[in-house]
């Protein structure tokens, strides 16, 4: 006769750690995940991410379309910037640059980053940055999201914004932009732009802590490039998300609570 034994719970067994770089899919979009941070976001079929990736992206559209020509990338992720650039800048020459051989694998793999017509170069975005003012290379934009660091404590390296955003300045063509994803470093960040350019507008993303820095000329206004992004028709459907001001000289403010990614939740 069988005996059924209550009240004695089975052990359980020890789930596998996660990996640190990995691909999700829920509800008909693909995430990619690194070191428990929100780093990419791709759904077949669509542009917009709706997403911080808009506001890194939107700059662009406040270019002149023959100022459009080079575009650098540093953090590349999945090529979540870099499909909204190509959209943007069709016939850009787009150079992406990834530390992380995994995320460019799975990148590849799944996200369709090959598609997407890129110069990929899997490399540390400071020595990149040193080599490439050896090498005399100008852009008409960078675009630059990279951070360091797991889940909560995710910040920026401590060579960014210095001395990184001046060697980027330097490899600017005349009214180039420089643009930087933030989180709690904004004002530090935002003070280096200050000195580089005439004018510095900040971009903010509903229900994101992430402000989206973007350094350029006289021209550049909270205003203007909120009119660009109403105007494209890669970003329109974004507007809803985005706000944008023109930051003056000096300004700062008490950092968000720390509460998610590189693309952090508020």
């Amino acid at each position: 006769m069988a005996r059924a034994y209550a009240g004695r719970p089975r052990p359980e067994r020890p789930r596998a750690p996660k990996p640190r770089v990995r691909v999700e899919d829920r509800d008909g979009a693909r995430t990619l995940v690194v070191d428990e941070t929100f780093a990419s976001f791709y759904r077949p079929g669509e542009l917009a991410t709706h997403c911080v990736w808009d506001a890194i992206a939107a700059p662009l559209a406040w270019l002149p379309p023959h100022r459009r020509r080079k575009i650098l990338i540093l953090g590349l992720g999945a090529g979540s910037v870099a499909r909204l650039a190509r959209a943007i800048a069709p016939e850009a020459e787009i150079r992406g640059v990834e530390l992380d051989g995994e995320v460019v694998r799975l990148a590849r793999q799944h996200f369709e980053l090959d598609a997407l017509g890129l110069s990929i170069e899997q490399a540390d975005a400071r020595v990149w940055l040193e080599r490439a003012i050896s090498r005399a290379e100008r852009y008409d934009a960078i675009l630059e999201d990279v951070f360091i660091g797991r889940g909560d404590a995710v910040h920026k390296p401590d060579w960014i914004p210095e001395p990184a955003h001046r060697q980027a300045r330097a490899l600017l063509v005349r009214g180039g932009l420089l643009v930087s994803n933030t989180l709690d470093e904004h004002a530090r960040v935002a003070a280096v732009l200050h000195e580089s350019f005439a004018s510095v507008v900040e971009i903010r993303v509903e229900d994101y802590d992430n402000r989206v820095l973007v350094g350029g000329g006289e021209g550049l206004t909270g205003l203007a490039l909120r009119q660009a992004v109403q105007a494209s028709e890669v970003l329109r459907e974004s507007l809803d998300v985005l706000s944008f001001r023109t930051r003056g000289a000096g300004v700062s403010s008490i950092p968000a609570p720390r509460r998610g990614s590189s693309a952090r939740p508020g």
